[in-house]
């Protein structure tokens, strides 16, 4: 199994703040994200990630995100295996968020 990198909250909203060439990628599903989600994220569900890779540049640097950080693990590792190099999770999820959200 390939180790992702974790990331915090806190270190997220870092590259946020420093217009970092990271995309986040929210693998929550609608009545979740609906609750709130972080404002440059892209929103791809976990059971649409297969479909979707295929969209994204292998090097750009991706952060997957989730409610509490087990999706997300589970999308980075698909991605890593599908040749994504720079795949990290953001640990503890939108539980451990408490930056600025968009409805």
């Amino acid at each position: 199994m390939n180790q992702i990198e974790e990331v915090t909250p806190q270190q997220v909203e870092e590259m946020i703040e420093e217009n970092k060439d990271v995309t986040l990628i929210d693998v929550r599903e609608d009545e979740e994200v609906a609750q709130g989600m972080i404002p440059t994220a892209k929103h791809i569900p976990l059971g649409n990630v297969p479909e979707n890779v295929d969209q994204l540049p292998k090097d750009q640097e991706y952060v997957m995100i989730c409610r509490s950080g087990r999706r997300s693990m589970k999308a980075a590792e698909y991605m890593k295996d599908q040749g994504f190099s720079k795949v990290k999770n953001m640990e503890g999820g939108m539980l451990e968020w408490d930056g600025e959200l968009v409805f």
